[in-house]
């Protein structure tokens, strides 16, 4: 990438000076563990949104060695689902359900362990000494996906719709107005702070939309959807479950293996999402992206 793509010069004479592009921010190599060991307040990233950030976007956001190891698991994925059996495709429905409840919402505390959460969602049997709440958490999960798989029409892009329609499922119960927020909220273990005005929250959502109709690929759409919804935090709570759920959508609308993140340690999960927030940059969550979608390719076999 030319000098020119990732500064940007600023003023004359004596003034003249650069600051660093949205492509320059994006595709900053930051080794995201080092960065987040550093204490919040010390850190040297930004504490408030990025308007320029959306706008700016390159209409891919992978390189072609990257594009390679997606599309190769795309096609070995496709060759792996040809003339499966009804039987053994409900199986891996389930499997890919419970999987991805379970680890979505673990990232967000549940404690849940995977055998319990197969239990809850194939026998309806809630495991002793747990809060209620972390049960409904992991039924919204399977509701919600559900609710993907049969209206794929509806989630060719990301539309404040479908995005409030998919979060009034995840919330369902657990105390969580539905619709845009009207207060501010923080980011634990970060300087970061979301926008707390909610026509503002609106227009960037709508900037998000427009981003992800021009992306070039399946992929490109769901990672922006993954990272736009969470650094945007449109709702009170549920925000990451709700952008895991819509990356999923985009990638099951067209045509695409869906993420369960079994996989995924949640310290690098978190990492990522906390240099994305701060630094714009979506190099060590697309790592992460990379390799879950790579995992889902070659484990499950779920039309």
């Amino acid at each position: 990438m030319a000098i020119g793509e990732l500064l940007i010069a600023e003023g004359a004479g004596r003034s003249h000076g650069y600051r660093i592009s949205i492509q320059g921010r994006i595709f900053a190599d930051i080794n995201a563990r080092d960065y987040c060991v550093i204490d919040p307040d010390k850190r040297y990233g930004m504490e408030k949104f990025n308007f320029e950030l959306f706008p700016k976007l390159p209409s891919d956001i992978f390189f072609v060695q990257e594009l390679k190891i997606l599309e190769d698991a795309t096609k070995e994925y496709e060759q792996r689902i040809k003339n499966i059996s009804p039987a053994i495709q409900k199986k891996e429905l389930e499997r890919l359900i419970i999987e991805l409840s379970w680890k979505s919402s673990k990232i967000e505390g549940n404690t849940y362990t995977l055998l319990d959460t197969e239990k809850l969602i194939l026998e309806n049997k809630e495991a002793v000494g747990h809060d209620k709440k972390e049960s409904v958490m992991i039924l919204n999960h399977k509701d919600a996906f559900t609710f993907v798989r049969e209206n794929l029409d509806l989630f060719k892009t990301l539309t404040r719709a479908n995005l409030e329609q998919l979060h009034s499922i995840l919330i369902k119960d657990l105390n969580v107005n539905v619709g845009f927020r009207k207060n501010p909220v923080g980011v634990t273990g970060s300087k970061y702070r979301p926008l707390d005005n909610i026509y503002q929250i609106q227009e960037t959502v709508d900037a998000l939309s427009t981003t992800i109709s021009r992306m070039e690929t399946p992929y490109a759409k769901a990672l922006m959807a993954l990272l736009g919804i969470s650094y945007i935090q449109p709702f009170e709570d549920g925000n990451k479950r709700t952008a895991r759920l819509m990356a999923n959508a985009l990638l099951l609308a067209h045509g695409r293996v869906p993420l369960s993140y079994r996989s995924v340690d949640e310290n690098d999960y978190r990492e990522g999402m906390l240099v994305f927030y701060e630094l714009n940059s979506i190099v060590p969550f697309k790592t992460i992206f990379i390799d879950q979608y790579d995992f889902a390719a070659r484990n499950y076999t779920v039309k």
